[in-house]
């Protein structure tokens, strides 16, 4: 900010970066609780029938938390091009919008695939490729999203 308290150009950039890893982050901790609430459920069902709870459930809770990582990729890019300004600010919502929503999908394909496994004990592979496919749109955002901001021109 300066003297007046105005934020600056620089300011809309920084709050895009900020914006794109709050998405981000939203939508994977709602994936997350959607997928561990999913194993939870699993485990309690495997207890009552004194059936051995399996552990692997842990992976597709875990496989929305990656989301973060790209939202945070994104941050550094964006805060490296800040004096932009509010393009940046747009791109990262809309990056960090896309992120999170890949998360979220992928925690609620996560509690489907957690699921299947528990009833089936089969198709690991399968579930955990459905997934991976899922991430490629959060990847493919980020690196498109790093490509454009490299467009930028720093003032």
């Amino acid at each position: 900010m300066d003297a007046t308290g105005a934020m600056g150009v620089a300011g809309w950039g920084i709050t895009g970066g900020v914006i794109c890893l709050a998405l981000s982050a939203t939508g994977a901790a709602l994936g997350t609780y959607v997928a561990a609430a999913a194993a939870v459920g699993a485990w309690k069902k495997c207890y009552l029938q004194n059936k051995q709870a399996p552990f692997l459930l842990l992976t597709f809770v875990g496989f929305p938390l990656s989301q973060v990582l790209y939202g945070m990729v994104l941050l550094f890019a964006i805060f490296g091009r800040a004096s932009a300004g509010y393009p940046l600010m747009a791109l990262g919502a809309l990056a960090g919008f896309m992120i999170g929503v890949s998360a979220f999908l992928q925690g609620k394909v996560g509690a489907v695939a957690i699921d299947s496994q528990t009833e089936t004990g089969q198709g690991f592979a399968n579930y955990f490729l459905a997934l991976g496919i899922i991430e490629v749109t959060a990847i493919f955002t980020m690196v498109f999203t790093y490509l454009a901001i490299d467009e930028f021109k720093v003032m």
